[in-house]
C-alpha cells in the first residue's frame, strides 16, 4: 500500500447521491486499494433509552454522532493499523454488537453528511468532496431508502425531514460546503466530475 494514505472525504445532503459517487470510486480506483468507512456507523449507542425516546433523537445534529471514534480510527487507518469500526441497526436505532475490521489501504475514502462540520476530522482530509443536489430530490430518495431499507412510515419520514432533516441540513450540512475542494453537481448522475475525480484519485496512489 501506499506509504501515506489518501484520506477522501464525500459529504452532501441525505440523498444527494454520496453514496453513489462513493461506489464510483470504490470501482473505478479499486476496492481493493480503498478503506471505505462511513460516518452514519458512528451514531452514539442509545440502547439503554426506550425505542419511543430513541425515535425521537434529533439525528441530524453533529451530536447525534461519536465523531471522536471516527477520528481516532481515521488516524490509526492513517498510520497503518487496522480498526473495528461500529455497526448501526437504522430500523431499533442501536449500535449493533458485531463490528467491522477495516485494514488500512492506499485509499481511505469516508463517507457522511456531516463530515466537514467537524475541524478535526476535516483537517484529516486530502479530498473534500461535496455532492450538491436539489432538495425535492434528496427528499424523493430520501423517503424511498427509508420505506425500503430502514422500516420506516411515510408518515415519520416526512415529520423526520420536517422536523430535524431540513433546518439541520440548512444549518450544518449546506454551510460546510465551503470546505469542499471539489463540488458535485446532481450526484452519481454527474459522469464527467465522477471521472474527473478518479482520475486526480488514481494519480495520487500511482494507478
Amino acid at each position: 500500500m501506499n506509504v501515506n494514505p489518501v484520506l477522501i472525504g464525500v459529504a452532501g445532503g441525505s440523498g444527494s447521491g454520496k453514496t453513489t459517487v462513493s461506489r464510483a470510486i470504490l470501482d473505478h480506483v479499486g476496492r481493493d486499494c480503498i478503506a471505505y468507512v462511513q460516518h452514519d456507523a458512528y451514531y452514539c449507542d442509545r440502547s439503554h433509552l426506550p425505542m419511543a425516546e430513541r425515535a425521537r433523537i434529533n439525528y441530524d445534529h453533529p451530536d447525534s454522532l461519536e465523531t471522536d471514534l471516527l477520528v481516532a480510527h481515521l488516524r490509526a487507518l492513517r498510520d497503518g493499523a487496522l480498526v473495528e469500526t461500529p455497526l448501526y441497526d437504522f430500523a431499533h436505532h442501536v449500535r449493533r454488537k458485531e463490528t467491522r475490521r477495516v485494514e488500512s489501504r492506499a485509499v481511505i475514502l469516508v463517507e457522511g453528511i456531516l463530515i466537514f462540520t467537524d475541524r478535526a476530522l476535516r483537517e484529516l482530509f486530502d479530498i473534500k468532496i461535496f455532492v450538491d443536489t436539489d432538495a425535492d430530490v434528496r427528499f424523493i430518495r430520501r423517503l424511498q431508502r427509508d420505506l425500503t431499507e430502514r422500516g420506516r412510515t411515510v408518515e415519520s419520514v416526512v415529520a423526520q425531514y420536517q422536523e430535524t432533516v431540513r433546518p439541520m441540513h440548512l444549518e450544518f450540512v449546506e454551510p460546510s460546503k465551503r470546505y469542499a475542494d471539489v463540488i458535485i453537481p446532481e450526484g452519481g448522475h454527474n459522469l464527467i466530475a465522477i471521472e474527473m475525480v478518479v482520475a486526480r484519485i488514481s494519480a495520487m496512489v500511482g494507478k
